[in-house]
């Protein structure tokens, strides 16, 4: 049997991704499909780290333009990514998969404070750790947090799970000449502004090395095949083999 290609990810999920086919709140269909996902890559004895983030409760850039004052509403924010975060572990304890969740905001009633070390030790012993709260920090997003957890924790590689099946040169949902692209660098993605992480994450995983693979979370087993492999989604690294002239390869237009 084919081994897996990594042996510990970190997987970041979107708030918006646990609504499902609502505009606000949990889904909790999504969520078991979510955990079924995790669990199908954790039986295989991959080591498996989770941000997520809050945007289906609140999303405290949008409060801040609204007039809230900005690190009240980031706060905020990083409150409901713990509310996703106690979700989604309950839908993995349900179906037997050992879970912590770390918080960087201390609330010892409901989660563990972010520690670096007790986290790889949870995975080391086969647990989901997922981490809420983003940074602990206003001003930062959960793409960020990403970023910096991975490479915290020595994972090798984010995935990272949307509605959309990769980057594309433009929003494919507004504009049917889009082009998605296979594999692009990072320095590609912050002179596009492509809408794949923010500036600060890429710079961190450009910085470290750390591939990112942006795919549908809503294909069935698309993890599990990222896991051992397979072209799935959008690769963003740093390979001129695999990139070639430097602008990236795109797939046919959609």
């Amino acid at each position: 049997m084919k081994r897996p290609k990594y042996k510990r990810i970190l997987l970041k999920l979107s708030g918006e991704a646990l609504m499902g086919d609502k505009g606000y709140g949990i889904d909790s269909s999504t969520v078991r499909y979510m955990a079924s996902e995790i669990k199908e890559v954790a039986a295989a004895g991959i080591q498996i780290a989770v941000v997520i983030g809050g945007g289906n409760i609140f999303r405290g850039v949008e409060a801040s333009v609204r007039g809230m004052e900005r690190a009240s509403a980031d706060y905020m924010g990083m409150l409901a990514t713990v509310i996703n975060a106690l979700a989604l572990q309950n839908a993995l304890e349900k179906i037997g998969v050992p879970t912590r969740v770390q918080s960087a905001i201390e609330m010892r009633e409901l989660a563990e404070p972010y520690i670096r070390r007790r986290a790889v030790r949870h995975l080391e012993k086969g647990r989901v750790v997922i981490f809420a709260a983003g940074t602990g920090n206003p001003y930062f997003t959960t793409d960020t947090a990403a970023a910096l957890r991975a490479v915290e924790i020595g994972a090798e590689i984010i995935l990272k799970g949307t509605k959309v099946d990769g980057v594309y040169s433009s929003d494919p949902v507004k504009d049917p000449r889009a082009r998605k692209f296979s594999t692009i660098r990072y320095m590609d993605v912050l002179k596009k502004s492509l809408a794949v992480m923010d500036s600060t994450a890429i710079s961190l995983c450009m910085d470290n090395n750390l591939p990112i693979v942006v795919f549908n979370m809503r294909g069935k087993g698309n993890t599990k095949k990222i896991v051992y492999g397979k072209a799935v989604g959008t690769v963003v690294r740093d390979s001129r083999r695999e990139v070639g002239n430097g602008e990236g390869s795109e797939s046919k237009d959609r």
